[in-house]
């Protein structure tokens, strides 16, 4: 498993540069069809392509599926190997993309194999499904990740357990962003201030007000990320903008805080807002988790494994399979640590084990 997820992580595979994306794909691809699969490249025109990868292939009339979701594009640039070198210390494999989630997709493979060794009777087919821009919203691949969430009986996430204990994810938090944008007016600071609007006043008052939308109990969050305005110091500004992260836990507070941001009107005397954006993934609900997270829970337990669940503040594509009713557990990669870090690493002794329990999840499902 070391071997394979060395290979795979020493071909860098950036989100925004295709070329060497489109490289691992290949390689990620060769390894998958030397189990005797059938893989799928799709191609796309910007981003790197996508793998569908399809077991059984020798059966027919399989109706109902079950769909393995990843993705092996990361967020480190063409070049991160040199200062960043895989590496093995002890129990753990460091290098970037080792945790999130190259390690995921070597645990699949490991999963296939096991299933093809077993005598276990395979009554749906399975769909691994890895794509190359969930670290940049997904939108290449979002309706391919929908088309097969909705052909599926149950999708499985291969994104990166949670702690040291490797805690599954059974929600996660909705993740959007909004931009507001003030019109104003401009005029000299000290010539003729009346005769200006200042843009800037407008957005402190809008985004003063939406600080206390923020109820962290609830896991509703509006962070003002980015904040612009202003030429000169004697200049009334004309325009300011501010772009806000949003999350929340559930689709009720989701579409709260949307409708909030859209009834936002002026506070400044003749200036002008726009509201634009919202949510992009919305929340995974504990409810479509749950009756998964039981039978992993339970299969871990037959194998002398402890289990525990988790809450994740970040989404996944599993957020789109969960928005659709698709049962949908998540968490199920690596367990490690450091994710988007100088220090990404991921415990290869936890490696087998976590190959093991989702080659019994899809055997059971």
């Amino acid at each position: 498993m070391l071997s394979t997820l060395r290979r795979f992580v020493t071909a860098e595979s950036p989100s925004l540069e295709k070329a060497p994306a489109d490289r691992c794909c290949a390689l990620i691809a060769a390894e998958w069809r030397t189990r005797g699969v059938h893989v799928e490249r799709l191609a796309q025109r910007h981003r790197g392509d996508h793998l569908r990868i399809t077991w059984p292939t020798n059966k027919r009339g399989l109706k109902a599926q079950l769909l393995v979701l990843g993705h092996y594009d990361t967020v480190y640039a063409a070049g991160t190997l040199k200062k960043m070198p895989f590496r093995v210390t002890g129990s753990k494999a460091y290098g970037p993309g080792t945790f999130d989630m190259k390690g995921g997709i070597v645990q699949a493979l490991f999963a296939l194999e096991a299933l093809q060794r077993s005598e276990a009777s395979i009554s749906k087919r399975i769909v691994f499904l890895w794509t190359s821009d969930e670290e940049i919203g997904s939108d290449s691949s979002r309706k391919l990740i929908e088309a097969e969430g909705r052909r599926s009986d149950a999708v499985f996430v291969l994104e990166p357990a949670l702690g040291p204990r490797g805690l599954l994810k059974t929600s996660r938090k909705g993740v959007g962003e909004a931009e507001i944008f003030v019109q104003g007016r401009a005029s000299h600071a000290g010539l003729a201030p009346e005769q200006g609007i200042n843009a800037i006043h407008e957005l402190a008052l809008q985004m003063a007000r939406i600080k206390d939308w923020n109820e962290p109990r609830r896991g509703v969050s509006v962070n003002a990320g980015i904040v612009e305005g202003g030429t000169r110091v004697n200049v009334i500004p004309e325009k300011a903008r501010v772009v806000l992260d949003l999350r929340a836990t559930t689709i009720a507070d989701m579409r709260m805080l949307e409708r909030r941001l859209h009834r936002l009107r002026p506070q400044v005397a003749g200036a002008h807002l726009s509201v634009t954006g919202g949510f992009n993934r919305s929340p995974m609900e504990r409810k479509v988790s749950a009756a998964l997270f039981a039978r992993a829970k339970s299969l871990a337990s037959q194998m002398g494994l402890a289990l525990g669940e988790s809450a994740a503040g970040g989404g996944s594509d599993g957020n789109f399979t969960a928005a659709l009713g698709i049962p949908t557990l998540d968490g199920l990669g690596a367990v490690g640590d450091g994710a988007h870090s100088s220090h990404e690493y991921v415990l290869s002794k936890a490696m087998p084990t976590r190959a093991a329990l989702l080659a019994a999840l899809l055997a059971t499902s």
